[in-house]
């Protein structure tokens, strides 16, 4: 169980762009929203305290909190409203889909629609990070507008342009400073955990039976004190994709305690242990 909750550490952001001209400072968790005068709609003191009671913005403990008291907390994070397109900040830590009877953010949207004043019109995800990242979440209360855009997304993916923005902290500095990573995975079950596993030069038989060919760029924008500053742009989908190829560049997310533990280091050497055998555990970093 330590293991599932440290995956809510993960530093990712995810941004919304239209290719890599997304800029980063769209990012931030609702850093322009705070610059910009807004009215603001009178807030009960327990909404205030569910806000404030979280223990740093953008980590969610979703087990404490209910349907109606995580749609108040997601109301707080939306950065933008305008016609049938809503745009919030998710926090970690918060799936987008999971079990029946599980807190989610499919399972919140009709009480958030609610307390955004949509109770008749259903809101629909258009585009969302995975529970590891925080970041923007686009939702839609016109189908019409929610096909028009996944099209889009699908149609840019397969034409390999990215569509989305990632920001992360790596413990160690990509070497060189900008490319790509291109490598198959699997998932493959371990103590319990689905687990994503590189794949070489995987056969025809490999790909029917799950294997995935994936492909992330990534850029350093800033370095110091043995980090970096990345941005990620995923052009395949995949889970855990962006941590799995950080970790191959020998530079872990920086909160990655899943994959950050097949990156060895002998005498300041940075090395991979063989990922079939490497079980998660908690991330150091010196």
């Amino acid at each position: 169980m330590e293991a599932l909750r440290a995956l809510r550490s993960v530093s990712v952001v995810w941004r919304p762009g239209l290719g890599s001209s997304a800029r980063r400072r769209d990012a931030g968790f609702g850093t322009e929203a705070r610059r910009r005068p807004q009215p603001q709609p009178h807030r009960s003191s327990k909404r205030k305290d569910l806000v404030e009671d979280q223990p740093f913005p953008g980590l969610l403990r979703a087990e404490n909190l209910g349907l109606e008291e995580l749609a108040q907390v997601l109301r707080a994070a939306v950065v933008d409203q305008k016609g049938p397109l809503v745009t919030l900040n998710k926090p970690q830590g918060l799936p987008v889909t999971g079990r029946p009877g599980e807190l989610t953010l499919l399972s919140v949207l009709p009480w958030l629609s609610q307390a955004l004043g949509l109770e008749h019109q259903e809101l629909q995800v258009v585009r969302a990070p995975g529970k590891e990242a925080s970041g923007l979440v686009l939702l839609s209360s016109c189908p019409q507008t929610t096909s028009h855009l996944q099209k889009f997304f699908t149609h840019s993916r397969r034409a390999q342009r990215p569509t989305a923005t990632y920001c992360a902290i790596t413990d160690g500095v990509p070497e060189p400073s900008e490319g790509t990573v291109h490598i198959a995975l699997r998932l493959e079950r371990m103590d319990g955990i689905d687990l994503a596993v590189p794949v070489t030069s995987p056969s025809r038989k490999d790909i029917q039976e799950g294997v995935k060919r994936t492909l992330s760029h990534f850029h350093v924008t800033a370095t110091g004190c043995g980090c970096a500053l990345v941005q990620l742009q995923p052009l395949t989908v995949f889970p855990s994709q962006l941590q799995v190829h950080m970790a191959l560049q020998l530079c872990p997310i920086l909160g990655d305690h899943t994959y950050a533990a097949r990156v060895g280091s002998v005498l300041g050497q940075r090395f991979l242990w063989p990922a079939e055998t490497t079980k998660p555990q908690r991330q150091f970093t010196g």
